[in-house]
């Protein structure tokens, strides 16, 4: 199982709280490793998050570095315990225009954890889907051919993803926004879609175990008629 999760309402939270912006944002950090270690804890195979997309750049400068610092600390201090609970870590995403120094950080956690086979944790940072479509399409006309299949690896080098991208099974989306805001289009095609109110530094295991039991209680056809129904009709 994929579950993908925008992580939004981290500014919003802290403006509430009479706080900095950047201070929603550390918050937010705390509900990675509760979000992650319920993915782990549940046995999901791949867990994405969009960190900070292409569009994020127009931010306040002062707010960009904040979470370009907190980028680096996180990878710093997590590496290690990924590697102990054998959590792959993968950046997805433009590198050409990351600091240098976090740049270096994302090669040693992802070439720290290249062994690691429980569970594949994706950070999106410098993330748009539709360059990533835009750059694939291109490779994959000069490149490529073969079909769906094949458009798919042009797709997963693009986006540095060294062992492939699977469909997303479970969208989720924090802080009462309801769109994808250029977010894995392509792999979200037949994607279960969940919204929630809940800001994501408040967001924690008890609401990560609520969205995967919306999740199965969902019905997916894959455009297909129900064995159900396909009976009734043959009745």
């Amino acid at each position: 199982m994929h579950v993908a999760i925008i992580m939004d309402g981290n500014g919003r939270w802290a403006t509430q709280r009479g706080r900095p912006r950047s201070h929603g944002h550390r918050a937010g950090a705390k509900s990675v490793d509760a979000v992650v270690e319920a993915a782990a804890r549940r046995g999901i195979a791949t867990l994405t998050l969009y960190a900070f997309s292409a569009a994020n750049w127009q931010r306040p400068s002062a707010e960009v570095s904040a979470l370009m610092s907190l980028f680096r600390r996180y990878l710093a201090t997590r590496t290690r315990q990924c590697l102990s609970e054998s959590i792959r870590i993968n950046i997805i995403g433009r590198r050409d225009r990351l600091d240098p120094v976090l740049l270096e950080a994302v090669e040693h956690a992802e070439w720290a954890t290249a062994s690691c086979t429980r569970m594949d944790l994706r950070l999106a940072i410098d993330y748009s889907a539709q360059r990533s479509l835009a750059e694939a399409s291109r490779h994959f006309a000069l490149n490529e051919r073969g079909g769906l299949r094949s458009f798919a690896q042009s797709l997963a080098a693009i986006d540095h993803s060294p062992h492939g991208t699977p469909e997303v099974d479970l969208m989720i989306r924090t802080g009462g926004e309801q769109r994808l805001s250029d977010f894995m289009l392509w792999e979200s095609a037949y994607a279960e879609l969940y919204f929630t109110e809940c800001p994501w530094p408040d967001f924690g295991r008890i609401e990560f175990e609520q969205a995967l039991a919306e999740f199965a209680r969902r019905r997916r056809t894959f455009g297909t008629v129900p064995v159900e129904l396909q009976c009734a009709s043959h009745g």
